[in-house]
């Protein structure tokens, strides 16, 4: 069983039905929707068919959706593109038009009052770069710095000005509603500026009385990683998303802005959810280059507590194919994580409380002893979390009695969330380790811990540990 937990992207095709059954037998824990590109319906459909195949595997693969956020993109193109060659101008129209290679809109009319004299803007990933030289009423003239083709609704980079535009728009509340409605698992606060962009959005949440969507902030622009310690301390957990933050920071200072982010989700016990690079996959090769490898193999041994594929499931030649082979570099590479001293790291970061002592002692043991499993019965699943930030080389087995617990607990490493239902802890506990004993290969001697709070379902918190053969 893999610790470090995989995210695929997926997007409604003609294929979808094969690759959800493909991607949910190969072990991926949470299916991705990204909102800016999909709708409310045919996320559903995506919906309705992982609970379809999770009843055909007796699995609880999450479902997580990406909310657009206050994004600023490009409208459309006649033919879906446009050529900008080096050295020509262009207008930029606050007013909707369909573009061409003399000039285009933008989706935020205001940002003609954000934009100054020399501002730099992005498209393409980065691979055509404008300069603004001239300002109207209702547009902006650029000089085309770096040329390139520019699809419709492409994202704009600018990563020089603080931009004015906040808040959610009406689509993101609907998908929030929606999300709300259909038990979604995870939300993603994308283009997110500050921590009150995600308060935002988690006082919505807190209003519809939700408490089983985890909100987790994406860092994808220079502003939202200034304000970090701040939307690290409100949310749920951080996914990085190296490729966009790399266009709006100098690319050499990527690896510090990661190991920074890393840290500090260690430092407030929050998730950490890095983007995954293989543009490998997205031509028609199916095996990454060493570089890539590589990468993937370091963001393992750091203990993160996932990875998450975006185009290369999502549009890439490959995507069933990636996913195997992303789970065999997992597998590998968790063989290089030092246990130990994540152990000891997270100790020091610890709260003082009796649930966090015993769980301290619970990893403490397992490491010593050899557990092959520890199991905890759990109410709402935070034992299990806790345990998880203490990174023990053992998987966790979280033995909880709803669907909504299991799915809430799929992103953090080493757990392994099950339903095991019962009267009271001892018929909660054999029904784990009979639903365990094929998936961990258990022998007989094995030793495993057990801990939860007792009496079961009557404290909340957790108090004893136990420590049993099978």
């Amino acid at each position: 069983m893999e610790k470090t937990k995989l995210v695929a992207t997926m997007c409604s095709n003609s294929n979808e039905k094969r690759q959800v059954d493909e991607f949910i037998k190969n072990g991926i824990d949470v299916i991705r929707v990204n909102m800016s590109y999909s709708s409310r319906e045919e996320c559903k459909k995506i919906m309705k068919l992982v609970e379809e195949i999770n009843q055909k595997y007796d699995t609880h693969v999450a479902i997580m959706i990406d909310l657009e956020g206050p994004c600023i993109r490009t409208g459309e193109f006649v033919d879906g593109k446009a050529m900008l060659n080096t050295g020509d101008k262009i207008r930029i129209y606050m007013n909707k038009i369909k573009g061409n290679m003399t000039g285009f809109s933008v989706n935020y009319p205001e940002l003609i009052d954000d934009l100054k004299y020399k501002t730099r803007i992005r498209l393409s990933n980065g691979n055509v770069e404008l300069e603004v030289i001239e300002k109207g009423l209702d547009y902006a003239v650029c000089e085309v710095l770096k040329g390139g083709a520019v699809a419709s609704y492409s994202k704009m980079y600018l990563p020089e000005i603080t931009v004015k535009k906040k808040g959610l728009s009406n689509k993101d509340y609907q998908d929030i509603l929606f999300a709300h409605e259909n038990n979604v698992d995870f939300i993603v606060a994308s283009a997110i500026s500050s921590s009150e962009d995600v308060l935002e959005i988690n006082d919505l949440l807190i209003e519809l009385k939700n408490e089983h969507i985890s909100l987790l902030a994406k860092v994808e622009n220079k502003r939202a990683y200034d304000d970090l310690e701040n939307i690290v301390s409100v949310a749920d957990g951080i996914v990085l998303d190296r490729g966009d933050i790399g266009i709006e920071l100098p690319i050499e200072q990527i690896p510090a802005v990661q190991k920074k982010i890393i840290n500090k989700c260690y430092e407030y016990g929050k998730m950490s959810i890095i983007t995954a690079e293989f543009s490998s996959f997205l031509t028609r090769k199916v095996v990454p280059n060493r570089s890539e490898v590589s990468d993937l193999a370091t963001l393992v041994s750091e203990a993160v507590d996932g990875i998450m594929l975006t185009s290369e499931t999502a549009i890439g030649s490959h995507p069933i194919e990636t996913v195997k082979t992303v789970k065999k570099i997992i597998e590998a590479s968790e063989d290089s994580i030092d246990y130990s001293y994540f152990f000891r790291r997270s100790l020091d970061d610890e709260t003082e409380s009796v649930t966090a002592t015993v769980c301290s002692s619970v990893v403490l043991g397992a490491n010593e002893l050899d557990c092959k499993a520890i199991i905890v019965a759990t109410n709402q699943g935070k034992t299990a979390k806790i345990i998880s930030q203490l990174k023990p080389p053992c998987p966790i087995i979280a033995a909880a009695e709803t669907e909504d617990i299991v799915k809430s607990m799929q992103l953090h490493f080493g757990v392994l969330p099950i339903i095991a239902k019962g009267n009271n802890l001892e018929q909660i506990t054999e029904n784990a380790i009979n639903k365990i004993k094929k998936i961990l290969n258990l022998q007989k001697g094995d030793k495993i811990i057990i801990t939860g709070g007792f009496p079961f379902r009557k404290v909340k918190y957790t108090n004893f540990m136990e420590i049993i053969e099978v």
